[in-house]
C-alpha cells in the first residue's frame, strides 16, 4: 500500500540521511568526544527503559503487559519537525542532541521490535543484507567515491532487510554509516589545482564570441567538474543532495499519512469539479 511506501520506503532514505548526520558529528561534529556522545546515548537509554516500565507497572498482571514496547520510541520525524518551527531561537547543538538522542532511541526500538515482536525473521534475506552492507564498507576502505556504487547497494540492502522481517528503516541507517567521510585530497589541493585550471581557462580564451566556449574551454570545465567529486566527501555530497528531499518531500508525506486523516480517491473526480 502506499502507507507502506512511505513509512517502509521512504522513511529508510530519510533514516539515511539522518544516519549521514550522525557520523558526521561523531567525526568532526557535537558528538566527536565520547563525552559528548555519552549525554544523548543516556539519555535515549533512559527514555526508552523508563517508559516501559512505568507501562508495565501500571499493565502487571494483565494481557495488556505485552504491549510494554510501545512508549519506548520517541519518534524522531516528528521532533525534529517541531524543533525545526523554532528556526535560528534554538541553538545548532540542541539540533544534534535531539537528532542523536532520537537515532539512538530509534535503534533501541527497532532492535526491541526486532527481537520481541516480530514473529519471523528470514535469516536468508538478513544474511544477503549483512553482506552488502559489509561490501559497502570495503567500497569506502577502497577508496570508491563516486556515490552510484552505494546507492545500488542500498536499494539491494533495503529490500533485503524487508524481506527478513526486521525494519528496512535500520538499513538506512547501517548504510549511512559505511559511506566514506573523507574525500580523495585535501581542500588546499583543490584550491590549488582549481587555480591552475581556471588560469588555463583565461588563457584559451579566443575573444571571438564572449558568450560561448571553445573546444578547449570545454574540456577544462569537464576537468572542474570531475575535480568536484574528489574533493567533496560522499557522505557531505548525498548530505546536502537528499537533505532538500526529506525536509520538503518525505516528512510532509510522512507526516500526513500517518495522521490518520483518510481520502476518498474512487471520488476524486467529482471533488475536483466542486466550486469550493
Amino acid at each position: 500500500s502506499l502507507h507502506v511506501w512511505i513509512n517502509d520506503g521512504l522513511m529508510a532514505i530519510f533514516f539515511f540521511v539522518v544516519g549521514l548526520e550522525i557520523k558526521r558529528e561523531l567525526l568532526v561534529g557535537e558528538l566527536a568526544s565520547f563525552r559528548k556522545a555519552l549525554l544523548p546515548a543516556v539519555a535515549a537509554i533512559g527514555g526508552m527503559v523508563c517508559p516501559a516500565l512505568i507501562y508495565a507497572c501500571i499493565n502487571w498482571g494483565n494481557d495488556s503487559i505485552g504491549g510494554w514496547g510501545i512508549p519506548m520510541a520517541t519518534d524522531i520525524a516528528f521532533a525534529t519537525g517541531c524543533l525545526a518551527l523554532l528556526g535560528t531561537r534554538v541553538h545548532p547543538a540542541l539540533g544534534i542532541f535531539l537528532v542523536a538522542l532520537a537515532i539512538v532511541d530509534d535503534l533501541g526500538a527497532v532492535l526491541v521490535i526486532a527481537i520481541f515482536y516480530t514473529q519471523q525473521i528470514a535469516i536468508q534475506p538478513l544474511l544477503i543484507g549483512g553482506a552488502l552492507v559489509a561490501l559497502s564498507f570495503a567500497l569506502n576502505m577502497f577508496g570508491v567515491r563516486r556515490t552510484w556504487p552505494f546507492a545500488l547497494i542500498g536499494i539491494v540492502v533495503w529490500w533485503a532487510f524487508l524481506q527478513s522481517g526486521v525494519h528496512a528503516t535500520i538499513a538506512g541507517v547501517l548504510l549511512a554509516f559505511t559511506v566514506p567521510a573523507r574525500a580523495r585530497y585535501e581542500t588546499p589541493h583543490f584550491a590549488r589545482r582549481m587555480g591552475a585550471l581556471l588560469k588555463k581557462f583565461t588563457d584559451a580564451e579566443d575573444h571571438v564570441n564572449p558568450y560561448q566556449v571553445n573546444e578547449q574551454q570545454q574540456e577544462l570545465i569537464r576537468f572542474m567538474q570531475r575535480e568536484h567529486v574528489l574533493v567533496e566527501p560522499p557522505l557531505q555530497r548525498l548530505e546536502h543532495a537528499l537533505h532538500p528531499v526529506c525536509v520538503l518531500g518525505i516528512l510532509p508525506l510522512f507526516a500526513f499519512s500517518n495522521s490518520g486523516i483518510t481520502i476518498d480517491f474512487s471520488s476524486i473526480d467529482s471533488l475536483l469539479l466542486e466550486r469550493v
